[in-house]
């Protein structure tokens, strides 16, 4: 098992049986007397990393070995994404060019799950003109993958599996990404239906794990050498945990956990952000000041046809007393370009809302039809060349917000926790305090994974920089 192995010591009745069947795929391993390995290919949001990191932990316990590359794998797991179409073309594009290993080597297994195959079109697409796929799993059969594995192993016939409901697995093992960055699911699932979003559909209602089993996870994960910890789930505001555990009760019961280490949380819906989560920012020294809130646009006609339940008014009064509360505060949004019917009226009231929030960072989309969406079907789609000219005009406009709001951080003495080295200088290295940027700086890779004091020196538009005090 590899150190960052974790099993839970609570384990459901869905999740039992399929621990079971993966120490028989282990078992089989044994007998051959190989140790195979796996290779597992991830899209999309943070969910689906942390479902990735569960994929891990299912096929270490099924004696495979991680490889650095499909080519040397016996079992390659693809974890897909569907919240827009080029994510998709993407998947198949790489789902296709799996072919040429499982032609040289017959006995490689090839799965694929994710928002993707949640839908019936593709599951059906991989089913007949990808005959070298051996089965598939949707986002809520992840604790079927063993079984799944174990007929694929022992000559059983290809499986296209979509359930009829989704549940939640408790106790499935994870091998982590990252000894000292965790990913947390409290809640699955979204009930929101925006009118532009296939989540709902592929991913299910809202469903709350228990508190005790998150703040056990929690526990372990900290006694793991975790000390930047996130709490997902696709509207994290809205979790209820019974006996009244909200998502702010939920924090303040984590931070109460020994141990140094600081809490995240993504992602909010407006409509959901309640006073009780900006008390709770405020209040636990362990809370990140950041808050990421989705605004989508700045009209309310467009936020109706969004079907986003609130307004320009309301969602700026929850900005305003998130500010007052938590006063050096970073807020970061996402924004939609070009959405059906998106006047210019419209996108200037976006710009506008961009200029009285001053976010620390917008992640910005042009609009992409889902099909199975009422957006899909509205008329007056954008045209392209109009939707690309408007979001160069709304990346100009957020990039020199973000490089204003970084400059408030010079001077200043920041706690940062050391993620790793640069991609462009090894002698750099890359972390983050409260601040949602990276921030660069000098330093020996012996610091990775610690907290260390470091002072700003200067401000770019997508990172800081500084020297270690």
């Amino acid at each position: 098992m590899t150190d960052n192995f974790i099993q839970s010591k609570i384990i459901d009745d869905v999740t039992a049986p399929q621990l079971a069947k993966a120490e028989a795929v282990a078992s089989l391993h044994q007998k051959n007397g190989v140790t195979p390995k796996y290779f597992i290919q991830t899209f999309g949001c943070q969910q689906n990393e942390a479902d990735s990191e569960r994929l891990a932990g299912l096929c270490t316990m099924m004696g495979y070995e991680p490889a650095s590359s499909p080519a040397e794998a016996k079992l390659i797991l693809c974890n897909t994404c569907a919240v827009r179409e080029h994510a998709e073309k993407k998947a198949l594009s790489i789902i296709g060019q799996y072919k040429h290993i499982k032609d040289a080597d017959p006995s490689v297994i090839i799965g694929v799950g994710g928002c993707m195959v949640t839908q019936q079109a593709r599951a059906d697409k991989l089913k007949m003109s990808y005959p070298y796929v051996s089965f598939t799993f949707d986002t809520g059969a992840i604790h079927t993958v063993p079984t799944l594995v174990y007929e694929a192993l022992t000559g059983g016939k290809r499986r296209f599996v979509l359930s009829d409901e989704w549940k939640i697995s408790e106790g499935l093992p994870i091998t982590r990404s990252s000894r000292h960055q965790a990913w947390l699911s409290i809640m699955y699932g979204c009930n929101n239906f925006c009118s532009y979003c296939i989540v709902p559909y592929v991913r299910g209602r809202e469903r709350s794990r228990k508190a005790e089993d998150i703040i056990e996870e929690a526990r372990q994960l900290i006694a793991g050498g975790a000390k930047d910890i996130t709490l997902l789930g696709q509207n994290v505001n809205s979790y209820k945990g019974g006996d009244g555990c909200d998502i702010a009760e939920l924090m303040h019961r984590i931070c109460a956990l020994d141990g140094d280490f600081r809490l995240r949380f993504m992602t909010s819906h407006p409509k959901d952000a309640s006073d009780r989560l900006i008390e709770a920012m405020a209040s636990e020294e362990k809370i990140v000041k950041h808050f990421h809130l989705p605004v989508q646009s700045g009209s309310d006609r467009i936020l109706a046809e969004m079907n986003r339940k609130y307004t320009r008014d309301s969602y700026l009064e929850k900005i305003a007393k998130l500010k007052a509360a938590v006063p050096d505060v970073s807020i970061t949004s996402d924004i939609i370009v070009g959405f059906p019917g998106e006047t210019d009226e419209d996108f200037e009231d976006t710009l506008s809302m961009m200029s009285e929030v001053r976010y620390d960072m917008v992640f910005s989309f042009i609009y992409s039809p889902r099909s199975g969406t009422p957006a899909a079907k509205m008329e007056n789609q954008i045209p392209r060349e109009v939707s690309s000219a408007r979001m160069e005009r709304l990346l100009a406009l957020g990039d020199g917000i973000s490089k204003e709001r970084n400059q408030r951080f010079v001077g200043r003495t920041l706690r940062v926790l050391v993620e790793d080295v640069s991609k462009y200088d090894s002698t750099t290295l890359t972390g983050r305090g409260n601040p949602v940027r990276p921030i660069h700086f000098k330093g020996d890779k012996s610091l990775i994974g610690q907290f260390v004091n470091v002072k700003i020196t200067g401000n770019e538009t997508f990172c800081l920089n500084g020297e270690l005090v």
